[in-house]
């Protein structure tokens, strides 16, 4: 066996031995911060991704040629977990973004299974691909801190934990700058976001390592503009809502 290929075989190995649980980070716990109230219009020059009234700035993640599948009543978007996740029919760069989501009263079942969806904030293929802010019951539920609500999922712990109890509305301000890269796709300048989570900063101008990774450790790959994505996750528990979502580009 050549050198090469030996390098490439115990570099499988060692990826099929990996597990879920290998980047899980359980300590030290955000502090608990009781969030005030939170009301921000909509700027004059911000575009909104949703007004309560359709899907039209949407598609589906999976089949981009499809609406997207969520279900839209009364001002409020609801995620269909058959439907899968969606994403902009727009790619962005920089920009500045308001989301509001609501975790449901009735929500049930514990830990990543427990409301959990997540804001792309940049999606980078299909399914779960992209740099994953997390969305997740936070209220009394105990997981891993690197995947609690305003965790940059697997990367970065939330600076506090000031999530809502579920039936109340919470909000993501989020400021988002995209990675640069060079013609041989090496990175020039890494990814960086700043999250406002219920009006706390969660997450400080921080360095992303990559686009998210569910096993093992990121890395990245070169791409440019890219859709916004919303993920219905895969669990089952009672589906979240969305409100309110407004751009700004930058």
């Amino acid at each position: 066996m050549t050198a090469l290929l030996a390098g490439s075989f115990f570099m499988a190995q060692a990826q099929q031995k990996a597990k879920p649980e290998d980047t899980e980070v359980w300590e030290p716990v955000p502090e608990v911060v009781k969030p005030g109230e939170v009301s921000i219009e909509a700027p004059a020059d911000a575009v909104f991704l949703f007004n309560g009234k359709s899907l039209d700035q949407w598609v589906s993640t999976n089949d981009r040629s499809k609406p997207a599948g969520w279900t839209v009543s009364d001002g409020v978007m609801t995620v269909n977990k058959q439907a899968g996740n969606i994403e902009t029919k727009k790619a962005f760069t920089d920009y500045q973004l308001h989301i509001e989501w609501r975790i449901p009263e009735n929500i049930n079942l514990e830990g990543q299974s427990r409301g959990n969806s997540g804001l792309f904030l940049a999606s980078t293929g299909k399914g779960d691909d992209g740099y994953e802010l997390q969305l997740l019951d936070s209220y009394n539920n105990k997981t891993y801190v690197n995947g609690m609500a305003g965790s940059i999922y697997k990367q970065f712990v939330p600076l506090a934990n000031p999530a809502r109890k579920p039936g109340e509305w919470q909000s993501y301000d989020v400021f988002w700058k995209a990675p640069v890269f060079a013609e041989d796709g090496s990175v020039k300048s890494p990814a960086r976001v700043t999250v406002l989570f219920n009006g706390v900063l969660v997450q400080n101008n921080v360095e992303l390592l990559g686009p998210t990774q569910y096993i093992g450790k990121p890395s990245y790959k070169k791409h440019g503009p890219a859709p916004i994505k919303l993920q219905a996750h895969g669990d089952k528990s009672v589906p979240i809502s969305f409100r309110n979502i407004w751009i700004r580009e930058l």
